[in-house]
């Protein structure tokens, strides 16, 4: 009901997308493009190819001015006026496709972008546990008998395809362990995975991107979702993400949060900032004010809509809640 809603005000947004648009800063965020089929992913992040890429960035030119890292940070001290509301795009996970596909039509654009990583996947040591639920998932959506072992391992019994999908969807950061027991039952390979098809950027790929003016920053070490850890936990991850990006001449003075901001508490904030290094960190839940005044919150773009549909659906849902005061994100 509420998506219906949002869509039918989103129709009324008729103005020029930039002068409606309620921020002075629009932060789109993706993880992949890709014309591929990417089983490691497809199950869990809905993905552009390149036609439907490009047709977001032309939009966004049209009604903003796009930015550089420097130029962000410059607009948010105060020492940098754009000529239209700006933007400064995003990407999460540190996707092979991100040198491939992404950076030749940024390139060919003029367009900055900054890639928020997790150093323990880089060089594709490792493969993200919601890389292997997607694995797995393909497994499933094969249609070949399902050995009852497998419900065993998830306390089921008996459920349909669909059933298993969505108990395999919810195995979480801690639970990532039994993802492991699952590929095993499966047969999947996630160390021939990650040789053959090389997910993620190695270190020679992030030197390239760097020597060529794109950002490289912190998404975490190994992709938690941060409500789910305690205080230590948020902070240890944090802390050797940042020691990887300071070690290997990388951007270390912003943080992407992985999943959500959704549940962070003040006292991480506190504890973050404490390091005086990072200038500021980034959420996710779109067109939103903080009450964390160095917390800036992203629009995921990767919602099976196109980018213009998807910004006069912010746009709208902002107007909402701005009758009811809800468009500040208050921490405790």
């Amino acid at each position: 009901m509420k998506d219906k809603i949002i869509s039918l005000l989103a129709a009324f947004e008729t103005e020029n997308l930039g002068k409606s648009f309620p921020m002075d800063y629009c932060l789109p965020v993706y993880h992949c493009v890709s014309d591929e089929n990417l089983p490691h992913i497809r199950h869990i992040i809905q993905y552009k190819n390149t036609k439907q890429f490009e047709a977001d960035l032309d939009c966004l030119s049209k009604h903003f001015q796009w930015v550089s890292w420097s130029e962000f940070k410059d607009f948010i001290s105060g020492n940098f006026k754009p000529k239209k509301k700006m933007a400064l795009l995003t990407f999460d996970d540190g996707f092979r496709e991100f040198y491939d596909t992404v950076i030749p039509i940024l390139e060919r654009k003029g367009i900055y972008a900054c890639n928020f990583i997790n150093p323990a996947f880089i060089d594709n040591q490792e493969l993200m546990f919601r890389c292997k639920t997607s694995l797995i998932i393909d497994e499933v959506e094969r249609g070949q008998k399902i050995d009852p072992e497998i419900f065993s391992v998830l306390s089921l019994e008996n459920p349909t395809r669909e059933q298993l999908k969505q108990q395999i969807l919810k195995i979480n950061y801690h639970k990532r362990d039994l993802l492991d027991k699952l590929t095993e039952k499966f047969e999947i390979d996630c160390k021939a995975y990650l040789k053959k098809h090389s997910p993620y950027l190695t270190t020679d790929q992030l030197k390239i991107l760097t020597q060529k003016g794109y950002g490289i920053s912190s998404h975490s070490w190994d992709h938690p979702k941060y409500n789910e850890l305690s205080l230590q936990e948020q902070m240890e991850s944090t802390e050797l993400t940042f020691s990887y990006l300071k070690e290997n001449n990388l951007m270390y003075d912003s943080f992407a949060f992985p999943f959500t901001d959704f549940g962070v508490k003040k006292d991480f904030f506190d504890e973050l900032f404490k390091n005086q290094e990072i200038f500021c960190c980034f959420g996710s839940a779109g067109v939103k004010s903080d009450s964390i005044e160095r917390l800036f919150h992203r629009i995921p773009m990767e919602m099976g809509e196109s980018g213009e549909k998807t910004l006069k659906k912010e746009t709208a849902y902002f107007r909402l809640k701005k009758i009811i005061n809800k468009n500040k994100i208050v921490r405790r």
